[in-house]
């Protein structure tokens, strides 16, 4: 019978680093959630300004030729 200590600490050991483990990987899920929004978030954001100077240089273009181009 003294064995039975040793047995119920290493259950309630095993027990422990279970939920231990779900929690850190619900965290870790979360984690990459929203690392991938931000990542989503960040690219959306780049591609707008990429088409807004795209704009801009199509607007100046229009507004200003280049002295070498035949004026329209």
């Amino acid at each position: 019978m003294s064995y039975l200590p040793s047995i119920a600490l290493a259950v309630a050991g095993l027990v422990l680093l279970v939920v231990l483990l779900i929690r850190l990987v619900r965290g870790l899920r979360a984690l990459r959630r929203t690392s991938s929004m931000v990542a989503t978030d960040a690219s959306d954001r780049a591609g707008l300004l990429r088409a807004r100077y795209a704009a801009v240089r199509v607007a100046v273009t229009q507004r200003w030729p280049s002295r070498g181009a035949p004026a329209k």
